[in-house]
């Protein structure tokens, strides 16, 4: 997470609803989404003192805006502010969120972005409304080994047991295992399962601590992991962060937990590579590898791009 992010002590709401009412929370945001649309801005039971913390101003209705990219198509227009991380403005909502972004492309559950936008950008609604225990356990399991695999743990701040058992009132999982409509997880490592596009390249471009166009001598399983020995033949260097002179000599990376996972890129040697990673515990991990191919126009447009474009200055937590 980003340094400094603010401690999240969230005191979650445990009054249960009789199930003889009949609403399930899936049909009470159906009702409610429309009517979020009507608030302008809606205030809190009591005042604006909230989770332990003293908010500036009452908690209002706006815009999910266009460029909140991890939520603005997730079936609502407008979002409760501050948000249920405390997040208190839209700049700060932005810069958080925008981390999240590349997990959903990961496809890890289906879910995914229903359990991460129910924090980021809550539905407006009279309460705040948390997702259930089950939602965030069943995200986690299936997206907490793809985090790992780029260095990043789960985040405290989404420890599971914080949030309501399934018999409070709580966003539910929206998808089961059995779901007819579940998006496929792709099996591939998941530093080799990016499309070739300008915004993705970008993307992890910003999120790692180098980028470089580069062969591979060879390809080796250790201890678990799949391990790139890199060529001696000259790097070109796009992005050299945390790299050291001696690091480019004798370059070493690891796709953790990657040994027996398929890496199409690997397949074939023989051409050059843009290679993106991060260093972790004094190992280098890549982060997303593609074939350097001189044909591909996105390819051409994002190293371009990279001359001049400044990355935000988040510090991601995962891509």
């Amino acid at each position: 997470m980003a340094h400094g992010q603010k401690s999240h002590r969230w005191s979650l709401t445990q009054g249960s609803f009789s199930l003889a009412l009949g609403l399930s929370l899936l049909s009470l945001l159906l009702l409610t989404v429309s009517a979020a649309d009507e608030y302008d801005y809606y205030s809190w039971q009591s005042d604006n003192f909230h989770n332990g913390r003293f908010y500036t101003k009452q908690p209002q209705c706006v815009d999910i805006p266009a460029d909140l990219r991890l939520c603005h198509n997730v079936g609502y227009k407008k979002m409760r502010l501050p948000n249920l991380l405390d997040h208190e403005t839209m700049p700060e909502v932005k810069q958080q969120a925008g981390s999240w972004v590349p997990l959903l492309a990961k496809r890890c559950h289906a879910d995914t972005q229903v359990f991460l936008c129910s924090l980021f950008a809550p539905v407006c609604l009279d309460r705040p409304i948390y997702p259930c225990r089950s939602l965030c356990e069943a995200v986690r399991d299936s997206c907490a080994p793809v985090m790992e695999t780029y260095g990043f743990p789960w985040p405290e701040m989404l420890t599971c047991d914080k949030f309501p058992i399934d018999n409070d009132l709580c966003i539910p999982m929206q998808f089961t295992g059995n779901h007819v409509t579940q998006p496929p997880v792709s099996k591939a490592c998941p530093p080799c399962d990016n499309e070739m596009k300008a915004d993705n390249i970008m993307e992890h471009y910003c999120a790692s601590d180098f980028a470089l166009k580069m062969k591979i001598k060879e390809v080796k399983k250790e201890k678990g992991d799949k391990k790139l020995i890199a060529a001696q033949k000259k790097k070109r260097v796009l992005k050299q962060g945390v790299l050291r002179k001696k690091d480019l000599k004798k370059l070493t990376l690891y796709i953790k937990n990657g040994a027996n996972c398929p890496c199409s890129q690997l397949d074939s040697l023989g051409s050059n590579f843009l290679i993106m990673g991060r260093k972790v515990d004094q190992q280098l991990l890549l982060m997303s590898i593609h074939k350097w191919d001189k044909k591909s126009k996105e390819l051409k447009f994002a190293i371009k791009y990279m001359k001049s474009h400044q990355c935000p200055t988040y510090h991601t937590v995962f891509q």
